[in-house]
């Protein structure tokens, strides 16, 4: 069985409505009290002109309550990322969870060798394969940073090995405003137009702030020429908890907030409707070693809560999950990716990053990994979904029939129900220990890598066509080509 994307999750929700008062009575506080920081000229003449208070040598800006609640009216609460093909379509918005990859990671555990290397181009083309082959894997945010590129020639690169490769939505980072136009203009390509791309985006981008509340120069630039596109973009935070945020849960989640809505701020003022994802990537600092974790149970909680916030607010929401700090595929990976998982889609988080993939605080990634999440996923969409109630899902005619006595495996309820109501594993052995010794006793990471292998031997993803895919290599040479 598989959940199709956009399952609306059930009711759990870490704060109350007075909580949530509170919260949004501290954003907006620190919004137009404290001020945030922002280190690029063009955005602090958009502020100023619209109103803000701002100091430019101090490069302080303060943000009138009225101007946040009225950036937040004008963007859109419900925002549509297309696939290239129609089932990839996504509603992203309210309580409806999505699943996908994360990450700009430099380095992978080799599918043969299981040694740690640097990331290459086919690496890239490879894990959109992958996951375009995955079924509870629902988009992809480009995952991967290639070793042969530099900051001028990186984006172009990466979307277009990506877009070789999968149909389902692609997200990437940025690294230059040259990167950008290329990206959108070869997008554009593939779309027939500028004008289809904007109407049906299968290409989104993200842009970061500062924590704490810092919109630097570069990434500031990043956001302002997306937003003059009408391009979707996340505009995510990530303070770390005891780091660049503070200790409590609470306080962190109040912190990306108020960053994150600087942001949406900025993109509204910029081009009014702008479709943006609020966003969070924020996690914690390990107070044993002073490192960046990313396994820790209480990232789960914080994407929980800030799902609740952008819920408040009626924004889409980007959040993060499903990482983890094991240098292997293991058990630890295994329920620390779980664990935040399962607790981010409960709380309806729309467009779940980070969800399939990484390892080692998010600087490894592992082909089988994204095997073994996209079946976490799986059970996490079964979990979402929740039990149906009806009078024929609580089968009491059933159960009077068959009575006393009695077995339910010859009866049509079950045959009816049996493909829909329970989710089926494919990596997980639930065979008798007789069965699996004669399989060859292999243990789940090995399974997981023989279907990674598996996969990219055998699926044939869509690809860009011939013509368009030429277009595009001679107008821009400087694309790197996979085998």
């Amino acid at each position: 069985m598989t959940i199709k994307p956009g399952a609306r999750a059930r009711d759990y929700k870490p704060f109350s409505e007075q909580d949530l008062k509170q919260i949004d009575d501290a954003i907006m506080n620190l919004l137009s009290d404290t001020g945030v920081k922002v280190s690029n000229q063009q955005a602090l003449e958009i502020f100023d002109e619209h109103g803000a208070e701002v100091d430019y040598e101090t490069q302080m800006v303060k943000l009138p309550q009225s101007m946040v609640e009225e950036a937040i009216d004008s963007t859109p609460s419900n925002v549509k990322l297309y696939g290239r093909e129609e089932k990839n379509n996504l509603e992203i918005g309210e309580n409806r969870v999505h699943y996908g990859t994360g990450g700009t990671v430099l380095d992978v555990l080799d599918l043969e060798t299981g040694e740690k290397r640097r990331i290459n181009i086919q690496d890239v083309a490879d894990i959109a394969k992958l996951v375009d082959a995955l079924e509870n894997i629902h988009f992809l945010v480009i995952p991967v940073y290639p070793n042969e590129c530099d900051d001028q020639n990186v984006d172009v690169n990466r979307f277009y090995s990506a877009l070789k490769n999968t149909t389902k939505h692609i997200m990437g980072g940025v690294y230059s405003i040259k990167g950008i136009r290329e990206v959108i203009k070869m997008a554009s390509k593939i779309a027939g137009s500028k004008e289809a791309l904007v109407n049906q985006p299968f290409i989104s981008f993200i842009t970061c702030v500062m924590s704490p509340l810092i919109l630097d120069d570069i990434y500031t630039d990043f956001l302002i020429e997306i937003a003059q596109h009408g391009l979707p973009v996340a505009i995510p935070a990530e303070p770390l908890s005891g780091a660049t945020g503070p200790i409590t849960v609470a306080g962190n989640v109040t912190l990306m907030a108020a960053e994150s809505l600087a942001g949406v701020v900025l993109a509204q003022l910029v081009n009014p409707g702008t479709p943006v994802l609020f966003a969070s990537t924020a996690s914690a600092m390990d107070l044993n070693t002073g490192l960046y974790i990313t396994g820790e149970v209480e990232m789960g909680l914080m994407h929980a809560g800030v799902a609740q916030v952008a819920q408040y607010y009626g924004l889409p929401l980007y959040a993060t999950a499903g990482m983890s700090d094991a240098k292997l595929p293991d058990i630890q990976s295994g329920y620390e990716s779980a664990m935040t998982t399962l607790l981010a889609g409960l709380s309806g988080a729309n467009y779940i990053h980070d969800a399939a993939g990484l390892l080692e605080m998010c600087q490894t990634v592992a082909y089988e990994k994204y095997v073994i999440d996209n079946e976490i996923i799986g059970m996490a969409m079964r979990a979402i979904k929740g039990i149906e109630v009806t009078e024929e899902t609580i089968a009491a005619d059933v159960i009077d029939r068959v009575g006393p006595s009695g077995n339910f495996l010859v009866e049509e309820h079950t045959r009816k129900h049996m493909r829909s109501e329970f989710f089926q594993p494919k990596v997980s052995d639930r065979q008798p220990r007789e069965g699996w010794e004669a399989d060859g006793a292999k243990p789940t990471r090995q399974r997981a890598i023989e279907m990674a292998k598996e996969i990219l031997n055998s699926h044939q993803p869509l690809g860009i066509e011939k013509k368009i895919d030429d277009e595009i290599r001679n107008e821009f040479p400087h694309i790197l080509l996979d085998k």
